[in-house]
């Protein structure tokens, strides 16, 4: 395979390249894009170094068989065509085509046959939050559809890029110094806080964050009458995003029906001992590669109800493993150029 990562030099295109190396991704030949202040960086993979070249116009795509893209939606719209011209396959890390009709919107443990209905050669990465939520939510939908779901998000820092990371830790520098914190990635000053604001408002009152959970999950799961309603919250953790989920199901689903399920569902590890403290946390999913789900309960305030808690890495699997795993799930599946 001859693979391209277009958005080299930030976090999720960093994550890219190890990413790649950890799933012993079959790459004949590795190409960098990134932005003029980008090009020229050089980065090292598989013990060769590679150097970052500016992405444009041209046909420089001309032979790879697959781009991994994390530019940003203005960069996925601009380039969509170049980058597919010569029958490249592109992975988009944005949310510029999440939507289209003729784009699938992929997570390979819930609805990976849907990669090969892709007319233009253009495969959606969901968005992070909904990624993780649906991976947990995929066996229970198996036992009963699920009606609805309500989700608070605890969203890491890492969520908004590389440099809100290193502004989150350079507040908390700030603070103890007892200097004032620089503001510059949210709203507000992140450290020792909680901002319940990610993305921007819509008119409804609810951030497009939270919109994206709401239509995203009807398109992945195939389900276009679940309701699911979302509360988003960046919290001052530097990796790995937590939800607190409740969902209602036709039929009753008891905790350990629904234990049993998560357990045997893929991508997922049951963390689920409250006697002895264990649940999923972010200071223990960070770096790893599954959706962890714990606290799983019988909800009671209704009947038909569940409520458990999942934490993922949403740059591993809410952003660059998911893509990779796109990939490994079609070349599994016989697809070729």
């Amino acid at each position: 395979m001859n693979v391209a990562i277009v958005g080299a030099s930030g976090a999720v295109g960093q994550e890219f390249l190890r990413v790649l190396d950890e799933q012993n991704f079959p790459i004949d030949e590795l190409t960098l894009f990134g932005s003029s202040r980008s090009a020229g960086r050089k980065y090292t993979f598989r013990g060769k170094e590679y150097t970052v070249k500016e992405l444009q116009h041209n046909d420089d795509f001309k032979g790879i068989d697959v781009a991994f893209v994390s530019a940003g939606g203005g960069t996925s719209l601009e380039y969509a065509e170049t980058i597919t011209r010569h029958g490249t396959l592109m992975i988009d890390n944005s949310s510029a085509f999440r939507m289209d009709k003729d784009v699938p919107l992929v997570v390979p443990e819930v609805n990976g046959e849907d990669a090969f209905n892709a007319p233009r050669g253009i495969i959606a990465n969901p968005n992070c939050t909904t990624i993780q939520m649906v991976v947990a939510l995929k066996p229970l939908n198996d036992i009963s559809k699920i009606k609805r779901v309500h989700v608070a998000t605890y969203q890491a820092a890492s969520g908004a890029g590389a440099t809100a990371m290193t502004e989150l830790m350079e507040q908390n520098v700030q603070l103890v110094r007892g200097e004032e914190p620089v503001v510059d990635k949210f709203a507000y000053q992140l450290a020792y806080n909680l901002i319940p604001h990610v993305d921007v408002f819509t008119d409804n009152g609810y951030t497009k964050e939270e919109m994206k959970m709401f239509n995203e999950t009807r398109k992945i799961m195939h389900e276009p009458d679940i309701q699911v309603s979302a509360m988003c919250v960046r919290v001052p953790v530097l990796r790995a995003h937590s939800e607190a989920i409740w969902i209602e199901t036709e039929a009753p689903i008891s905790a350990g029906q629904a234990r049993e399920a998560f357990e045997k569902g893929e991508g997922i590890v049951v963390v689920d001992s409250p006697a002895d403290k264990k649940y999923p946390m972010p200071l223990f999913a960070a770096g790893t590669d599954p959706v962890y789900v714990g606290r799983i309960r019988k909800d009671l305030a209704n009947e038909n109800g569940l409520s458990f808690w999942v934490v993922g890495d949403q740059i591993k699997k809410g952003a660059a493993l998911n893509a990779v795993q796109i990939a490994q799930y079609m070349l599994a599946h016989g697809w070729k150029k």
